[in-house]
């Protein structure tokens, strides 16, 4: 390997090193009197495609016969000089206080990744650079490509991010939140409580422990009737529950503004759809375990989450503080969403005492 290529290659690995670091402790030097958050996504964008693009000439260059050290230094010196810092810089202008926690988390993710690769991807580099004289078996090619082709795929995945914006990452997630719900209800409705699977251990018992199991069947009966009867209410109430992520979605979400004034209402959004799914899986495990007092306990926090939601979401972004200009800026959603408070405190009798606060 020629001293000059060894140098860059080892420089390469120093700064990847560096920058994945930064990214992780979510710190690095980015004062620029020419950067602020707003550049961010551009940059992230930018830099990414400029990656995708000297990564493919790094691959050709690498599997090409004769290899040729100064080729190949030249593709690494553009990686360190420019294209790396700047990928670094703009994974680390995504901040919570202008893009939501969440979305610093996913970009951060995904950039350390790509560093991740590219390494992976400078591995099989020195290989071929130490084999200069032999020169490439297939599988050494083709070990180069599959890494070209890993990094590609982290570029394109920062790209899309990059061009969806916080908005469409925030979209992407409540759909994914949406259909965990939609499982769990499904799964619900689906179960049987009169199914308590133990048909196999009632083969086994004698006949006097049969016996005494039928002395029991009263009870039982009871039981299974309080559980179809909390399956019914519990039900009735997670289904509006579900309804409120389309509607966010479509009537709010979708036609969200790509600014720094929604940031704070956008993550409190999140975090409050978020938690509903997990609530959702804790109320179903409490029903099959026949625990209707943990069942009612996690219905009251996916409603107190899904009230939240519905409550923050009630108005337009748009809409300042003042009753006059809060009735003004009333829509469609808005609407809907007292439609659907009134429609959940009726369902919310059937599982709780209506003389109890809801």
């Amino acid at each position: 390997m020629s001293k000059k290529l060894q140098i860059t290659l080892t420089t390469s690995f120093t700064l990847l090193e560096q920058f994945q670091q930064a990214i992780s402790s979510h710190t690095g030097d980015i004062a620029s009197a020419e950067l602020s958050g707003k550049d961010a996504l551009p940059l992230l964008s930018a830099s990414s495609t400029a990656l995708r693009a000297q990564v493919t000439k790094l691959s050709l260059v690498t599997i090409t016969s004769p290899f040729t050290p100064s080729a190949v230094t030249t593709v690494l010196a553009a990686l360190n000089e420019s294209v790396l810092p700047s990928l670094a810089t703009a994974a680390l202008l995504v901040t919570p206080a202008e893009h939501t926690k969440a979305f610093q988390n996913e970009v951060h993710v995904l950039a350390k990744t790509a560093l991740k690769e590219i390494a992976a991807l400078l591995q099989e580099v020195q290989v071929a650079a130490n084999k200069k004289e032999s020169g490439l078996s297939q599988p050494e090619k083709d070990a180069v490509t599959v890494a070209a082709g890993r990094l590609w795929d982290s570029c394109d995945t920062i790209i899309d991010i990059a061009a969806k914006g916080v908005v469409g990452f925030v979209v992407r997630r409540v759909e994914e939140w949406r259909d965990l719900v939609r499982d769990a209800v499904r799964e619900i409705e689906e179960w049987d409580p009169d199914e308590e699977g133990d048909e196999f251990f009632d083969e086994l018992l004698s006949d006097d422990e049969k016996n005494d199991d039928e002395s029991d069947g009263t009870d039982d009966d009871e039981d299974t009737a309080a559980l179809h009867a909390q399956k019914k209410s519990t039900l009735r109430l997670l289904k509006p529950l579900s309804q409120i992520y389309s509607a966010i979605i479509a009537y709010r979400l979708k036609k969200a503004p790509q600014n720094l004034t929604i940031i704070d209402r956008l993550e409190s959004l999140m975090d409050h759809l978020q938690n509903i799914p997990g609530y959702v899986d804790e109320i179903a495990g409490a029903l099959y375990e026949a625990d209707l007092e943990r069942s009612v306990q996690f219905l009251s926090k996916a409603k107190s989450c899904a009230v939240k939601a519905v409550d923050l979401a009630a108005l337009p972004w748009d809409v300042v503080d003042g009753a006059e200009s809060q009735q003004e800026k009333e829509d469609k959603f808005t609407v809907w969403s007292q439609t659907w408070s009134k429609v959940l405190v009726e369902v919310s009798k059937s599982v709780w005492d209506p003389t109890q606060s809801t």
